[in-house]
């Protein structure tokens, strides 16, 4: 008897995928620390890159009797950038995708997944997809990346002073993944995931270590 792709039923079993799952079922691997700091590093960075790019000049103070006159400041260089720039910073997280197909921090990354990419071409075929939630729910935030940016939220409340002195007195001369993860946040712990990036990826290399002969 032939039957109809159209009638064809594949069902999954994706748990991460289910609000209610915790880490210790199957397939749930929560973001650590590392990997945490790591997109928060990328995604302020990013936002202060999107920020800069103005040449606004703002003023700030008060007149009294325009007797004393404001003071002027660049907006790339004030405390008002920074502020817009952390607003909603580690909602950008949601965002985000969980890369199954991936083992190390690349696992986290925008852009549908390989795994969801197949799962949608074959519902566009007309094949019947059961995942154990509705369709609608399919794109929706992981749980893995839900619970990333409530890290993030923790994270970014702790280390608020260091990521304002980083912005005043070291950005542009030090990475905040080193500044702020490596050498503060993650001090001590295990920071490989920092520079971890997918292959052909040009992106930035861990600086090397001087050599003794070379101080």
């Amino acid at each position: 008897m032939n039957y109809s792709p159209f009638l064809l039923i594949l069902t999954i079993n994706i748990l991460p995928y289910v609000a209610s799952v915790t880490e210790e079922d199957e397939g749930v691997k929560y973001a650590n620390r590392c990997e945490v700091c790591k997109i928060l590093a990328i995604e302020l960075e990013s936002r202060l890159e999107e920020t800069g790019k103005t040449h606004d000049v703002i003023e700030t103070g008060y007149e009294v009797d325009d007797v004393k006159p404001k003071k002027k400041k660049e907006y790339k260089k004030s405390e008002l950038r920074l502020v817009e720039s952390l607003e909603g910073v580690c909602d950008r997280i949601l965002e985000y995708n969980i890369h199954k197909e991936r083992e190390d921090s690349t696992r986290f990354a925008k852009g549908m997944s390989q795994t969801f990419q197949t799962l949608h071409g074959l519902v566009d075929k007309g094949v019947k997809v059961e995942l154990g939630i509705p369709y609608e729910l399919w794109d929706k935030p992981s749980v893995e990346v839900t619970n990333m940016k409530t890290q993030c939220e923790s994270l970014l409340e702790r280390n608020e002073a260091d990521i304002e002195e980083w912005y005043f007195n070291h950005q542009g001369k030090e990475s905040l993944r080193k500044y702020l993860c490596e050498d503060r946040a993650l001090k001590g712990q295990e920071t490989a995931c920092l520079y971890e990036q997918l292959k052909g990826d040009k992106g930035k290399q861990k600086p090397k270590k001087a050599k003794k002969d070379e101080l």
